[in-house]
């Protein structure tokens, strides 16, 4: 297939599209507006799910919720327009390309926050992720060389393992989210998670074009509604938040460093920089723009911008948005400025707090009916990788199986490390962590270890009389 000519100078043009790269063209507002739509569309559930979800977990109240959430929305726009605008050579890809708080590092995050006495939960994570992105920047250029030990064997497992371990949130979510309380569990809470989860279904099988993209916010919308004549609605959070205002840096204390779980979070950034390194292979063949290991370098040096700095307004380690990638494919509209629009969006939904706050209203139990297909997503792109990778070879099957059961033993046993050192508990606590640590070195033992040595066998084998 023929590239389209790119502009002189890689930059933006708003000449007719076979004039200019479709990656670098303006689109007028009718188009522009509609597409960038979609995008945030697509993106805003994944967007406030890690700062929902730590947020619960670490017990913070309606209005640092509500911080969270909006500080989460500012550096996804600030990451996703670091991205698709960039500076040329530097930084940034400058494709249509999404960047966000990942829900990869959800699992490890809690499993630091368990291992850390209150007060210096947050603190704990935001030292590690800090860590974690200046490992990206350090890794990045090399990484291209790193890829042949992270393989579609190995993040299919680590992607399966992410929506596993993470579906006992949205169940207990679904049960009302405090198991303190003495109604948790009440068929209420059971009977709206289900009613959500029956609507979401319900447009994705019936609606069409924007809507059938949107539902999931459809169901978070209309479970909301639908909870307010029992009272299952909470509006405070909506009345004590600021209008605007800018988060504060370092809000939850300084930074702590702790080695094991700095050690969780940089295992999780080399799947989440496989994931980007992937999503923006992917994207330059939808874009008809080749992506070569300079353009991964300037997309990975931005994901580790984004979750060096990020932490220090309430950030978490950022990432690619397959979601996104897979809009452009469906929409073939692959201006980056598109998405550049939608990275503005979000950065003017953080800068107001009261945005941010409506997000927070959503009950519990619609969450956890929306994160039943939420996280169930992210295990069935596990297993749509783990398809690609080749198991009907008996060394993957056994690989897969060991991995994906070194990842299920912390949630099958709560209490399995309970006698392990502080710092194994903390990183084999975390299924993912512990998933993918045995996924790599099985990788290693079986495909890599000898087999140089087996190939120069073989043809000596072959050249002996």
């Amino acid at each position: 297939m023929a590239q389209p000519a790119e502009g002189p100078t890689d930059g933006p043009c708003s000449t007719p599209p076979d004039a200019c790269h479709p990656v670098d063209e303006k689109l007028h507002a009718s188009r522009l507006v509609p597409a960038a739509l979609q995008h945030i569309a697509a993106m805003y559930a994944g967007v406030v799910t890690p700062p929902l979800i730590i947020g619960q977990a670490v017990g913070l109240d309606a209005a640092a919720q509500t911080r969270l959430i909006a500080a989460s929305l500012l550096i996804a726009g600030l990451a996703t327009l670091l991205q698709t605008l960039g500076v040329k050579n530097v930084v940034g890809n400058r494709l249509p390309f999404v960047n966000a708080a990942s829900s990869a590092g959800i699992a490890p995050m809690l499993a630091i926050a368990e291992n850390s006495s209150t007060g210096h939960q947050l603190p704990a994570i935001y030292g590690a992720v800090m860590v974690a992105g200046l490992f990206c920047l350090v890794v990045g250029p090399f990484f291209g060389r790193l890829l042949r030990f992270f393989p579609p064997l190995v993040t299919g497992v680590v992607i399966t393992l992410i929506g596993v371990t993470l579906m006992p949130v949205p169940v207990s979510w679904a049960q009302g989210g405090d198991k303190e309380a003495a109604d948790f569990g009440d068929m209420r809470f059971l009977a709206l998670a289900a009613f959500t989860l029956v609507v979401i279904l319900l447009f994705q099988r019936f609606a069409r074009g924007f809507f059938k993209q949107v539902a999931l916010l459809m169901g978070l919308l209309i479970g909301t509604l639908a909870a307010v004549p029992f009272g299952l609605a909470d509006f405070s959070s909506l009345r004590s938040a600021p209008v605007a205002a800018l988060p504060t840096p370092f809000a939850a204390g300084a930074p702590e460093f702790d080695a094991a779980a700095i050690l969780s979070l940089c295992i999780v950034m080399l799947v989440l920089m496989t994931e980007s390194s992937a999503g923006m292979l992917a994207l330059g063949e939808i874009c008809e723009r080749r992506t070569d290991g300079a353009t991964i370098t300037r997309g990975l040096r931005t994901d580790g911008i984004a979750t060096l700095v990020g932490p220090v307004f309430g950030g978490f380690p950022t990432s690619a948005f397959a979601q996104n990638v897979g809009v452009v494919s469906l929409t073939r509209v692959r201006s980056r400025y598109v998405v550049a629009v939608a990275g503005g969006a979000l950065i003017v939904l953080g800068a107001f707090p009261v945005l941010g706050a409506v997000v927070s209203l959503v009950p519990m139990p619609v969450l956890g009916g929306a994160g039943i297909v939420l996280f169930g997503s992210i295990a069935v792109s596990g297993i749509r990788t783990l398809s690609e990778a080749g198991l009907d070879d008996s060394s993957n099957i056994v690989l897969v199986a060991v991995a994906l059961g070194a990842g299920i033993i912390p949630l099958a046993a709560p209490t399995f490390y309970a006698d392990f050192p502080a710092w194994a508990q903390t990183v084999l606590g975390s299924g993912i962590s512990a998933g993918a640590l045995v996924a790599v070195s099985l990788n290693l033992f079986f495909h890599h270890l000898g087999t140089r040595d087996s190939a120069r066998s073989e043809v000596a084998a072959l050249k002996s009389p």
